[in-house]
């Protein structure tokens, strides 16, 4: 008697079927929101850790109780540079890998 056995997925494998394969303009913005979300979880988490209210965090670098908000939510394109004022207020230490697509650049001659 043969038993069913249920297909398994990898998670790209269901990534590239429901929201596209990579490179393609929507799951690159999958891509970018998902980034942006962890983010926004990271700020979230290092705050509460450090027991601030948003409006308390807001103080140390100069904006509104809601623009963290927003930035721990992903409800708005925020400025790199405001990230960083964030974490550098948190004294959180941040690292960043920039990886560049060589084809998506035109050569320079």
């Amino acid at each position: 008697m043969a038993k069913n056995q249920m297909k398994s997925y990898t998670l790209d494998e269901l990534t590239d079927k429901y929201i596209g394969k990579k490179g393609t303009v929507r799951r690159d913005q999958f891509e970018v929101d998902l980034k942006l979300e962890i983010i926004g979880d990271i700020i979230k988490i290092a705050r509460k850790k450090q027991q601030l209210t948003q409006e308390q965090l807001g103080q140390l670098i100069g904006v509104q109780k809601s623009q963290i908000s927003k930035i721990e939510n992903n409800t708005k394109d925020v400025r790199f540079s405001t990230i960083l004022r964030v974490f550098d207020a948190l004294k959180t230490n941040v690292k960043m890998t920039i990886e560049f697509n060589p084809t998506s650049f035109m050569e320079i001659a």
